[in-house]
């Protein structure tokens, strides 16, 4: 197969967190509308990086996924959206606060020149990690209204959301004394690359722990399940952990009920540079277990090239042309279109 294709600058669909921000926006005293671009701006980093976490996963975080059908499902999956989402908001919220971008709001220096450890002392400029809590706590759980084991559960996942941001918090010291002798330290903690949150929380969902729970106490609406099937079906798990009602869906396959794309179509990666074991594993993952086979494709791939600034003020481009092989998950031959053999290993 040999196509052509335009490469333009990718603009991330922003309408989820956009929908997110309105609802929420609707909702508490009007104080907090000052926070509402921190709010958006916070739920859309937590969609890309669901998207970056499981690019390569036979769930791919797809839009269906964050939209108000998807997130009715109470799945594995849909823990990890909670969790990623509620610490894009609180990670957002925090970080612009130390910015100095929010008013009444600043670096926490609560603790400053109170002795933290042998050697060292609490000060500079500390990430507001209670301040971004504490309004993220307000905008997203807000959402859950309901009184059922679903909400309960959703509220549980924000707030292991909200603690992955500060159990991967960083601790940033410099040095005092003679020469940099470093014989006293000054010390404060900040936010970590939000990746590593997605990272930690990636570890949480596979880890997730599903809740026994009567199924006729999960439909909507059924508040009876708030006091007594629900709080024993928690017994001793942690707040940190992720945890889920419902078996996932067979994500090989296409649902279009469900929004599910299946894995026909999806490019998968055989070889590379700097690929890790997961990447390198996909075409596996994607295809093989799927029951289907891996059809290379050779693209086109045409883009701006030897720019010249002349002045004032234009830019011109050529266009030049490169030829990429990509790999893709296509239906081998067999009574079913997905092959004879199909090795499925569950929802990963």
């Amino acid at each position: 197969h040999f196509t052509h294709t335009h490469i333009s600058n990718f603009l991330p669909s922003c309408a989820f967190s956009y929908r997110v921000a309105s609802n929420l926006l609707m909702t508490g005293p009007k104080a907090y509308l000052i926070y509402a671009g921190s709010v958006q701006v916070g739920t859309q980093t937590g969609v890309e990086e669901c998207k970056r976490q499981f690019a390569w996963d036979r769930w791919n975080c797809p839009d269906s996924a964050i939209q108000l059908k998807g997130l009715r499902r109470a799945t594995r999956e849909t823990s990890f959206v909670h969790a990623i989402s509620a610490a894009g908001v609180m990670y957002t919220l925090t970080r612009n606060c130390s910015l100095g971008d929010l008013d009444n709001c600043g670096c926490d220096v609560s603790k400053n020149g109170k002795i933290g450890g042998s050697g060292w002392l609490w000060g500079g400029c500390s990430d507001n990690v209670d301040f971004g809590e504490r309004i993220s706590k307000h905008y997203v759980d807000s959402q859950e209204t309901g009184q059922d084991s679903r909400a309960t559960v959703n509220l549980h996942n924000n707030e292991a959301g909200r603690l992955a941001v500060k159990a991967t918090m960083q601790r940033i010291c410099r040095c005092h004394g003679m020469s940099e002798s470093c014989s006293v330290q000054t010390c404060w903690t900040q936010l970590s690359d939000f990746m590593e949150i997605g990272n930690y929380l990636k570890i949480k969902h596979n880890q997730a722990q599903k809740l026994d729970i009567d199924k006729k106490r999960m439909r909507a609406g059924n508040s009876a399940d708030k006091g007594g099937g629900i709080l024993d079906a928690f017994g001793s798990i942690a707040q940190t952990e992720l945890v889920y009602l419902e078996d996932s869906p067979d994500y090989c396959r296409r649902n279009s009920s469900m929004g599910l794309h299946g894995t026909e179509g999806r490019e998968c990666v055989q070889h590379g540079e700097g690929l890790t074991q997961w990447e390198r594993r996909s075409c596996r993952r994607l295809c093989h277990e799927c029951g289907l086979g891996v059809e290379e494709k050779r693209i086109e791939v045409v883009s701006s090239c030897n720019c010249k600034f002349h002045w004032c003020c234009k830019v011109n481009c050529d266009n030049c042309s490169e030829v990429v092989v990509k790999h893709v998950c296509a239906r081998r031959e067999g009574p079913d279109g997905y092959g004879f053999r199909r090795r499925h290993r569950g929802p990963k």
